[in-house]
């Protein structure tokens, strides 16, 4: 059963001065601030012991990770694309690319062990996708959005099959569904199905194209607040779409805490389950050296287009990815540090 998301007894100004980073819900039962933009990204004013990250005994995943996309909702075909694209670039080995690459991104996630210590799989490919368009109609719940998992089954007549070994599912909605809590709370989250709702328990995430909704929270640094318009400009999206290249970013993060903590019991800070701090929770607003309060660290500047980046993918796609905390190192890192 899942506990209300504390949302509205969160004083405005400390939404006010935290809406410069993305608000990715890290877990489904309950929704957990997080830090301001850069507050733990390297050079920390935080001291490093103040992050307990710890292993809670649960399984992460270690075996070939195989992504599901679920597209609901209308999707432009160039919008997919580039999502598509980004998916294919965490492991493409087979075409080695340019530094700093998604790939090198994605190595953070080999230092989270299992109980066996056996790191999560390196290995990470788009098994199979399927289109929902809006069979539970324009408004999505958090139960109506493990309804559309089910349907998208094999099982109940839909395309996926039900892998619960190694599988994940991204529910992808398109700008004009409203899903419960985004906009206001999240951007994003994960969690894992019902058996008394899907009939399995699967890793999952729901992320949301903000483009129409609220640019300026959910696709950050790419829109801004209206606040921070004297401070700071927002940054040209390497793919020349504000919402899904504000969505890259928030696939990474939910993709990298279920690899991590699939079934909210392996890798986390904190005391409480319901209210895990993860990896990815840890770094938001990070990306890049010297990231702090309004600034997203240093990143790459495309010079044709003078638009910003961190990692190369596929077919010559740029991304801009927040960093992941590096158990070893105690602090956030990237691919883009040097």
């Amino acid at each position: 059963m899942t506990t209300p998301l504390p949302f509205f007894s969160i004083p405005l100004l400390m939404l006010s001065l935290l809406a410069a980073s993305a608000l990715h819900g890290a877990s489904l039962s309950k929704f957990t601030l997080p830090a301001p933009a850069g507050a733990l990204a390297g050079s920390s004013s935080i001291p490093p012991a103040a992050v307990a990250m710890k292993y809670h005994m649960g399984p992460v995943l270690t075996s070939h990770i195989n992504i599901y996309p679920i597209w609901y909702g209308l999707w432009h075909p160039s919008q997919q694309s580039i999502l598509r694209d980004f998916l294919l670039s965490i492991s493409s080995y087979s075409t080695p690319l340019p530094s700093p690459s998604l790939p090198s991104w994605w190595t953070t996630l080999g230092l989270y062990t299992d109980q066996t210590n056996a790191v999560v799989s390196q290995s990470v490919s788009i098994a199979a996708e399927h289109t929902a368009l809006y069979s539970h109609g324009p408004v999505l719940t958090r139960i109506t959005t493990q309804q559309v998992i089910r349907s998208s089954l094999l099982t109940h007549n839909g395309t996926l099959p039900a892998d619960s070994r190694s599988g994940v599912y991204l529910v992808l909605t398109s700008p004009d569904v409203v899903q419960q809590d985004f906009c206001r709370a999240v951007c994003g989250f994960h969690y894992f199905t019902y058996p008394s709702i899907v009939g399995f328990t699967l890793p999952y995430a729901w992320i949301g194209n903000s483009a129409k909704q609220c640019p300026e929270t959910c696709a950050y640094p790419f829109a801004i607040p209206f606040y921070m318009k004297n401070a700071m400009r927002p940054l040209k999206p390497p793919n020349g779409d504000v919402g899904v290249d504000g969505m890259v970013s928030v696939v990474g993060h939910e993709l990298a805490e279920m690899a991590s903590n699939p079934l909210i019991n392996a890798w986390y800070a904190g005391a409480d389950p319901e209210a895990p701090t993860e990896i990815a929770d840890l770094c938001e607003g990070v990306y890049g050296r010297r990231a702090g309060g309004r600034y997203p660290g240093t990143v790459a500047r495309n010079g044709e287009f003078g638009s910003s980046f961190n990692v190369r993918g596929v077919n010559g796609r740029r991304f801009l990815v927040q960093w992941l905390w590096n158990p070893i190192l105690k602090a956030c890192d990237g691919p883009n540090k040097i």
